[in-house]
């Protein structure tokens, strides 16, 4: 019961940070079911969850889309998936809680600083880049939109196009994460209490309804600061939880 509680609690406020902000059930929700159920467990659980909760913020923002951008980034998803299942798959326990909250706080300081330190690009090179690098951190650690948060600082992305294009791609990274680690033995749906999809569907449903309602009177800085500010928290968490498992063996 202390589980479906969490997953349902993390989750409301996971989707309701990504109504208003675009983005923030990886980052809020990746370290906390890290925790919780284990970083195979628990990132399947988060892909899982993300493939439904972008579908449906998606049908919200479906005009804002930059579908030629969005789709050149989804076209290269897959080449970061494959290497990071395969992580998964290989990885001890321990270690691979060490690369998932090393991978959310780097994700976290690029998404940081990201526009002050990196030059403005363009052409379609970046772009490729950042769907390669954002399937693999989504397929590891739940968080794609760190890696593509940084491309849209650097492209001076418009923030609304920005936050609605990455939907479709977050459900796009999250289903191949979920298909290819199930595929090669790296995790399974089937494996998690079947309660966690029910209590999972609910607080989606409330948090995008809670977000719309907040989306007016909340602005995507402050949600997107909110958001950060609870990743880095769980994401040093599972850092120093991997650390000590590692440091007892």
């Amino acid at each position: 019961m202390s589980t479906l509680l969490l997953v349902f609690g993390i989750i409301l406020i996971g989707s309701c940070l990504q109504r208003v902000a675009g983005m923030g059930m990886g980052m809020v929700a990746g370290p906390v079911l890290s925790l919780a159920m284990g970083p195979v467990a628990g990132i399947m659980v988060v892909n899982v969850l993300a493939v439904i909760n972008a579908l449906l913020i998606m049908s919200t923002v479906w005009r804002d889309i930059n579908w030629r951008r969005g789709a050149m980034m989804c076209s290269v998803l897959i080449l970061g998936t494959i290497p990071g299942a395969i992580l998964v798959q290989q990885a001890p326990v321990d270690v691979l809680q060490v690369i998932v909250g090393s991978l959310l706080l780097l994700g976290l300081g690029m998404t940081i600083f990201g526009a002050r330190l990196i030059p403005e690009v363009s052409g379609r090179a970046p772009v490729y880049a950042a769907g390669i690098a954002g399937g693999f951190m989504n397929t590891v650690a739940g968080l794609a939109g760190s890696a593509i948060t940084v491309y849209a600082q650097a492209a001076r992305w418009e923030q609304r196009e920005y936050a609605a294009t990455l939907q479709p791609i977050f459900a796009l990274a999250a289903l191949l994460s979920v298909v290819i680690k199930t595929a090669i033995g790296a995790g399974n749906p089937a494996d998690s209490d079947p309660w966690i999809w029910v209590v999972g569907m609910g607080a989606i449903l409330l948090g995008i309804a809670a977000g719309s309602l907040l989306s007016e009177r909340v602005s995507r800085t402050t949600a997107r600061r909110i958001a950060l500010m609870a990743a880095t928290a769980g994401g040093v968490s599972v850092l120093l939880r991997g650390t000590v498992g590692m440091l007892g063996a």
